[in-house]
Parts: C-alpha cells; structure tokens; sequence
C-alpha cells in the first residue's frame, strides 16, 4: 500500500485505491485485477459470482434491520485508460502507478491514474467492511473493458444482477448528478500501402507533433485541444512543395482519447532540407498561435535520421493518405439544443498505425442522438469509401435517456441539499456510460451517475481533487442510507 495515502480521508476508501493502483488493468486485459477482486470478496466473506466475460457482481448483505430493503447496484469499470509521457518508463501490463499528492490532488507520475473508474470501485469496495453506514442489499457489478468498446456491459448475460436501483459511480464532477450519456460508434479504415523505392541520395527525418493536452474525447472535446494526427496532416501538406516522401505515420492510442503525440517518418531530397526545416518552423509559429489558449504546449520538431531505408509509399498513395486526414472531421459537429453547454454531436481522429503493409485509421464519433451518430459516422466513412478504404463501424453503444422523474434521482437531489445545503446540478454527458447498456438489458432500472471531480481523464494530465472523493464517498453513504430508510 503506498505511504502517499497516509492521512487522506476516507480512509479505508483510499486504502482501496491504492491497492487497486498497485495492480495492472490495461483495458482488454484485466486478469490481474479481477484475481485481485476474488482474493478481496474471499477474504471478507462475500459470496460473488463472474460471468464469462469477465464481470464481477458482490453480492453484499444489508446492514441488520434492513434486509427488506430494495437492492441497489453499485457499479463502475475496473479497467483503465494506458496513457504515458513519451520520456516515462513504465509497462502498464506489469508495473503499479506511481501516486503522488499535488495540493489538494492526487496523481500519478507521468500516467495515467486510473481513478477513472478506480475510485468509484473503491468507493464500493469500501462499503463492505465500513461499520459506519446503513444500507439495505448491495450488488456491486464490476465491469470489464470499459475504455475500448464498453464489451462487458454489453456482454453482461440477463439476470446476472437483480437489483432495480443503480448507481453508477463512474462520474466526474462534483457536485453533479448526470442522467443521460451519448451514444457512440468506431469508424475504422484500412488501406493496402503502395511503396515504392525510396530515391537514391535522399536523407531520412522525423517529423513529430508533442505537447498536446490530449484529454478524453468526449468530455473535452468542446475545448478547443489540438488533435496530434490533424495537425501532422496539416504539416504534412504544407510540406508539399519539398517533394517528401513519406516511410511510416504513427500516432494516438485509444479510440476515446484524443491524440496528444504524433510523427510520421519522411523522405527528402538532402537539397530541400533547409526549405522543409524553415516551413516547419514558419507552421510551427501559425500553428502554436492557434493554439496558445486551449493547448499552450504544442510543438512541431523536423529531425534527421541515420537510418537506411529501402521503400516508402508511393506519391499517389501518400497524396491520398495526406487529404484523407486533411477531409476528416474532428471536434465539435453540434451543440444540443436543449441543454444548454451539452455537446450534442462529435467526432475523433483518434488512431493512426503503419502495421506492415497496411494503414490502419482509427476515429469514434458520439451523440445524444442516435440519428445524428449514425449520420456523422456516415460521413466519415463516405471519406474513407471515396479514398478506396476498406471500412468497418462498430455496431455502437446506446445513449442513455434522461428522465427527469426519477424515484432515485429525487432522492439522490435530497440527499445532497441535507448534506451540502444547495442544490445540485442536473447533468447529461457527452460521453458513453454504461447505463444506457445496462438499461437495455434490466429493463425498469432506476439509475443516477455521480462522481468526484476527475480531470484530464485519458491523458497522464489525469488527477482527482482529494477533498470531492470525501464528498463523493459521503453522499453515497447518504444516498444509500435514504433508500434503506425509505422503504
């Protein structure tokens, strides 16, 4: 357990986040962190059960006198965003995370946190063996692959959980509670590369983009952060006039982060060098004042190579390739109309790979309505289909649809004005929680998200305010303790 924790409260909920820290859970391969899951329920006496996924429900019983008590789940996602600063060494399928305290925040050392969700499972990990709270039946539904695709909850099998009451605790601003998330789609492209041989005499550079924000691709993508991948296109195509000739592009990792790092290794005819370094810089300079509000860090490095390197791709294809990134739509596409500051609409250039003979081009796109998802991932794939891609879009995730009626979200209101004396914000997220999955597959939940204040989410940026996990953790207890008294 790391000594960072020591004095943090609560407690015995940080205790279970450092422990959760201590293990690796790289989306997609969770194996380690559910061993941990068993060993903890085993330990503490809490019967559980797994499907053949991977998910986790504990089932926890009532506090004495409240066994007739509704059954509330308590869930959130045990896998995490993988993220690093390019100078940091660290394997996230073996390594812990390094915490460290900042003021009134807690981080991690060139990564990612994972408190998204670490802290919502803790929360609910700690309830088990907390002696100070009242609750009536729990089920706690851990699930897996989150980040990469929502596949646990869309693979939750029916009936695995009873209860009719969620809570999802997989939110990240405090004081709010959120009753609604878009829906979304991946939009991938593959294109078979064309090489030719790479010119007699030319010299080989590096061309990366750093220093970016990134962040998540939902939550802030009505920031104005640059896109690594877009502005690498951009240089790319100022770049035209030196006849380059492009090796390998590489950038982005996760389909729901934006792409903080890219580069593409290029070709050039040693008599265009000065020419390619001073439009670099000239772009760098127009580039950077785009950006000097919303992403302050942004930098454009032209670097030579001594590496021999025999083929690169065709012109014809390197055109192709350069435009397809230059049409392709990033940021904001709508703004809701009836909620006023929510992102309705939105699409991420997300990945980029040279994998052998083939470019593979990763994008998401997200909205709170399903008609203009589908229409915006339509769009990118025209773009994809009319470059002569091979094209594939996932069959997507649900939004969840506010309802403002809700028996658990009236309580969850009165709880937070007893316990804070003011009233909360009513939220909707431009991102995909799981409860709108789950909605699909418990038909009748009764469901709120909330959360303490998370940001950067997805980026190593990623850091909790201490003082909100406290707030957090209270108001569960409360909310939790309400239902019980209630019924």
């Amino acid at each position: 357990m790391s000594d960072v924790i020591n004095g943090l409260e609560p407690k015995i909920l940080w205790e279970r986040f450092s422990e959760i820290a201590n293990v690796p859970r790289p989306s997609k391969k969770e194996e380690k962190i559910r061993e941990y899951m068993r060993g903890l329920l085993n330990s503490l006496n809490i019967n559980f059960k797994e499907d053949k996924v991977g998910n986790i429900v504990a089932n926890v019983p009532a506090t004495q006198g409240y066994e007739n008590a509704p059954t509330v789940v308590l869930q959130g996602h045990v896998d995490m965003v993988c993220e690093k600063n390019n100078e940091i060494q660290h394997d996230f399928e073996n390594d812990p995370i390094k915490l460290v305290v900042d003021g009134d925040w807690l981080k991690a050392d060139g990564t990612t946190l994972g408190s998204d969700n670490g802290v919502g499972v803790a929360a609910a990990l700690a309830l088990i063996t907390d002696s100070n709270t009242v609750h009536g039946p729990l089920e706690i539904l851990m699930t897996i692959d989150e980040e990469t695709g929502l596949t646990g909850a869309s693979n939750l099998e029916p009936g695995f959980i009873s209860g009719k009451i969620l809570l999802n605790l997989d939110s990240e601003e405090d004081g709010a509670f959120y009753v609604g998330c878009s829906g979304g789609f991946d939009t991938v492209a593959e294109f078979d590369i064309d090489r030719t041989n790479n010119p007699e005499g030319n010299r080989n550079y590096k061309l990366v983009v750093t220093g970016l924000k990134g962040g998540h691709s939902g939550l802030d993508i009505e920031k104005g952060r640059g896109n690594a991948i877009k502005i690498l296109s951009r240089t790319l195509n100022v770049l035209e006039s030196t006849g380059f000739y492009i090796v390998k592009i590489e950038g982005g990792n996760l389909r729901n982060a934006i792409p903080r790092e890219a580069e593409a290794i290029i070709s050039i005819d040693p008599a265009n060098e000065n020419e390619a370094m001073q439009v670099v810089e000239n772009f760098q300079k127009d580039v950077y004042n785009e950006y000097k509000t919303a992403d302050g860090g942004l930098k454009i490095n032209l670097q030579a190579l001594d590496d021999n390197i025999d083929k690169v791709f065709g012109n014809d294809f390197k055109n192709k390739i350069v435009n397809t990134l230059m049409a392709l739509p990033h940021g904001v596409i709508a703004m809701s109309q009836d909620i006023p500051g929510l992102v309705e609409t939105s699409t991420n250039v997300a990945t980029i790979h040279t994998e052998g003979d083939l470019l593979k081009l990763g994008t998401s796109q997200r909205s709170s309505i399903n008609s203009a998802n589908k229409y915006i991932a339509s769009n990118v794939k025209a773009i994809f289909t009319l470059a002569g891609a091979r094209v594939e879009t996932s069959d997507g995730y649900p939004g969840w649809k506010p309802n403002l009626d809700s028996a658990i979200l009236k309580t969850s209101k009165e709880v937070f004005k007893e316990l804070f004396n003011n009233e909360p914000k009513i939220k909707a997220i431009h991102a995909g929680l799981e409860c709108g999955i789950l909605e699909g597959k418990n038909p009748g939940l009764d469901m709120v998200s909330f959360g303490p204040t998370i940001e950067g989410a997805h980026s190593p940026d990623e850091r909790v305010n201490i003082k909100t996990v406290e707030k957090f953790y209270d108001l569960l207890k409360g909310i939790l303790k309400k239902v019980a008294e209630n019924n």
